[in-house]
């Protein structure tokens, strides 16, 4: 075994520990892989970054930018709300319903995309039905996982493998390739989910706060947050020290546990009484009338210590209300800028002209100044501020993503006029890839191209909405492929394999393989693993004398059953605090349905794909 083979090895080796226990970014240990096969002058420069030129990479981010333009254009609300009106309360339906139909959406964007859109949806039809979230949530990350292995486009993995037949030189696969197989594992994993999976699903309770017709209030967003009774109504005195100075000089959060969202003055053109969110750049007035949340009791002389007033909340202070001031629940996405970064230096209140007046992490709402709390993946914020500026959450989805709106906001959603557009470009891009008028890359690069250029979406927003680590990911571990291909670690790999399985069947050797990538998987990215197993899929599949596409649908799909732990996929860690699920959830749930998968797939993948 030479040196570069060994090095090869102890690369992988490590990398695989760096993933599995989450110390680093997945992206960073990718290029730290890059890095290290290039800087050892085991690959050439142009070997290392020949990740970055792949047509896998460019036509993922091109799948980003469309699925984006199909959430701007409120495409994916209004099939919700067709659900809503489709399964009544009837918890049966609301389960089929939302599988069959996140799977759908998942199946030409993506699955963490296609899965977050839809869990505000499934939230709103848990409350409607007086249900616990846990009750959809968990049926909507495994539909969405499915809904991956229903087209060619629909995950990474399902292109990674078809670049191994490309690159070969092979008849690539076709774009309803893995639909039949997909879709009975879809099928048989809704029927599971109506039988087994709902015994353990805990929670039937009613959602605090929840109307009749399923959103919530905004009196019960407070209740939610335990922050109903710690709303006060303030008024700035004449000698009071804020006078002139604006609420971030005020600093009164840090000072007192007080967050300012509001303020209520009289118009000086209409003399009529309004109210309004805090804007960051104006300075406070004798006579201003204030709105808070206390983290924490607070006296009358404490108030007044610094000159402010404590008023009654009556009917005049109610201007709370829908027509004034509004609020929003957020979740912080898997890959957002503020992880780890202080509430107070968020800037929500200076990007986005909010305030976060509530924190809940793993389903317990945080007491006392949490200003200086550091943000971690999966918290719930609740912010409050103009409607205007609430409505314009939907698109500002690349720090957060928008749990809940409540219900007053009704008449405030915008209307979405591109919608029959992003439809029409859509459909477009899927009859070039499904009738090979165009290769697949070129497809994807065109409709999203079409979609910035209908205004379905911004420039701006299609590069933020671009998964840029997911993109660094792949085109940092392609060049370990290369890696172990050209010191012969690869066939090393193999050689092991066939040492061990050799004799047996095909059959048992799909299976194999399917049972390597779905462990993997478990604990590591399903794209990482599928850029490493699918090449010696394909050199086993050729030293045994068989047809290779059985063996890469295998990986692909087996790539996708990220079925048994929290952090699987980033859709399973988004449902899990929303829907008060514990690890030991996923795999009660998620191993029989995995061990199912696995029965398909090894039954139905040579029936569409002969080993000979």
């Amino acid at each position: 075994m030479s040196w570069e083979m060994l090095f090869t090895f102890f690369v992988l080796f490590a990398a695989v520990i760096l993933f599995v226990t989450d110390k680093l970014r997945l992206d960073l240990v990718a290029i730290m892989v890059m890095l290290a096969l290039g800087l050892s002058g085991i690959l050439t420069p142009s070997e290392m970054l020949s990740g970055f030129g792949s047509t896998v990479v460019i036509l993922i981010a091109g799948l980003f930018i469309v699925g984006e333009a199909l959430a701007q254009t409120g495409i994916s609300y209004a099939v919700g709300d067709k659900i809503v009106q489709v399964a009544g309360d009837q918890e049966w339906k609301l389960i089929v319903l939302l599988m069959l139909t996140v799977a759908a959406l998942a199946s030409v964007m993506s699955v963490t995309g296609a899965g977050a859109i839809f869990i505000p949806v499934a939230i709103r039809l848990a409350s409607r039905s007086n249900l616990s979230p846990s009750r959809l949530l968990m049926p909507l990350a495994y539909g969405a996982l499915i809904g991956g292995m229903l087209t060619l486009i629909g995950t990474p993995p399902n292109l990674i493998a078809n670049a191994q037949l490309q690159n070969a030189g092979m008849e690539p696969f076709n774009f309803f390739i893995f639909t039949p197989i997909g879709l009975v594992i879809l099928i048989v994993a809704v029927v599971y989910m109506l039988v087994y999976g709902r015994l353990f699903l805990r929670g039937q309770q009613r959602p605090q706060g929840a109307t009749e017709q399923g959103r919530r209030t905004l009196q019960g967003f407070l209740e939610a947050y335990d922050i109903e009774d710690k709303i006060v109504r303030l008024r700035v005195s004449e000698e009071s020290e804020l006078v002139g100075q604006t609420v971030v000089s005020a600093k009164l959060r840090r000072r007192i546990g007080l967050t300012l969202f509001g303020l209520e003055y009289t118009s000086s053109t209409t003399k009529r009484l309004k109210v309004t969110s805090t804007q960051t750049n104006r300075a406070f007035k004798a006579g201003d009338i204030v709105f808070g949340v206390m983290q924490e009791p607070i006296s009358a002389d404490v108030f007044a210590c610094i000159g402010l007033e404590l008023l009654p909340m009556g009917e005049e202070g109610h201007h709370l209300s829908a027509r004034e001031l509004g609020m929003a629940d957020l979740i912080v996405a898997p890959d957002s800028k503020l992880i780890g970064r202080k509430i107070s230096g968020a800037g929500f209140r200076t990007n986005h002209s909010l305030s976060v007046v509530g924190l809940i992490r793993k389903g317990e709402a945080l007491h006392g100044n949490f200003g200086n709390i550091e943000l971690k993946f999966g918290d719930q914020l609740l912010v409050v501020g103009d409607w205007e500026n609430i409505g314009k959450l939907q698109t500002a989805r690349e720090n957060f993503l928008l749990l809940a709106f409540p219900e007053e906001i009704n008449n405030y959603l915008p209307r979405r006029r591109l919608a029959p557009v992003a439809l029409g470009i859509l459909m477009l891009m899927l009859v070039l890839i499904i009738f090979r008028v165009v290769p697949s890359v070129t497809a994807v690069v065109l409709a999203a191209t079409a979609m910035v250029c209908a205004g379905c979406v911004s420039v701006n927003r299609a590069y933020s909405s671009i998964n840029w680590p997911s993109l660094v990911l792949i085109a940092g571990m392609i060049p370990m492929a290369t890696a172990l291909e050209k010191t012969g670690g690869l066939l090393l790999i193999v050689d092991q394999i066939i040492a061990l399985y050799g004799d047996s069947s095909p059959y048992i050797m799909l299976m194999s393989l399917f049972l390597l990538t779905s462990v993997f998987s478990q604990f590591t990215s399903n794209t990482a693993t599928a850029v490493l197993i699918a090449p010696v899929a394909f050199e086993v599949a050729s030293i045994m004398g068989v047809q290779p596409e059985p063996f890469l649908m295998s990986v692909a799909i087996a790539a996708s059953t990220a079925f048994c732990t929290p952090v699987a996929s980033p859709i399973n860690t988004l449902v899990m605090g929303p829907g008060n699920y514990r690890f030991k959830d996923y795999v009660v749930i998620g191993v029989p349905l995995q061990i199912m998968a696995l029965a398909i797939a090894t039954l139905l993948i040579p029936v569409f794909l002969p080993f000979y």
